[in-house]
């Protein structure tokens, strides 16, 4: 059983062509366990093809505070993910702290 102040959030973008993912989904998705009281990431996954992939994404997320924003992340995507799903990744990022943004206003 989940926590109350524990929300599962998913962000969406397209894929690029010429990605294996791309032949399984058409969109990339993050999804993240977020604590809501200090936003902060708890667990986050992907659905880059590989296991190790998305295993390297959620390290970069996890402890990350969607209430300080997501510039730092985005940063660490795009020197530390040298693949083609980089400006993916970064759109379902900011989909995600939409999503997050989102429920905090309510």
């Amino acid at each position: 059983m989940t926590k109350p102040n524990i929300v599962f959030i998913a962000g969406h973008a397209r894929l690029p062509q010429g990605m294996a993912a791309k032949s399984i989904f058409d969109t990339l998705t993050i999804t993240a366990e977020v604590e809501t009281t200090y936003g902060v990431i708890l667990e986050a996954s992907c659905t880059l093809a590989t296991d190790h992939g998305r295993s390297f994404i959620g390290r970069i997320l996890k402890g990350v505070s969607l209430k300080d924003g997501i510039d730092s992340s985005i940063k660490a995507i795009q020197t530390s993910y040298q693949g083609k799903a980089n400006n993916a990744l970064i759109a379902a990022l900011k989909d995600l702290h939409l999503q997050y943004e989102q429920i905090k206003s309510r």
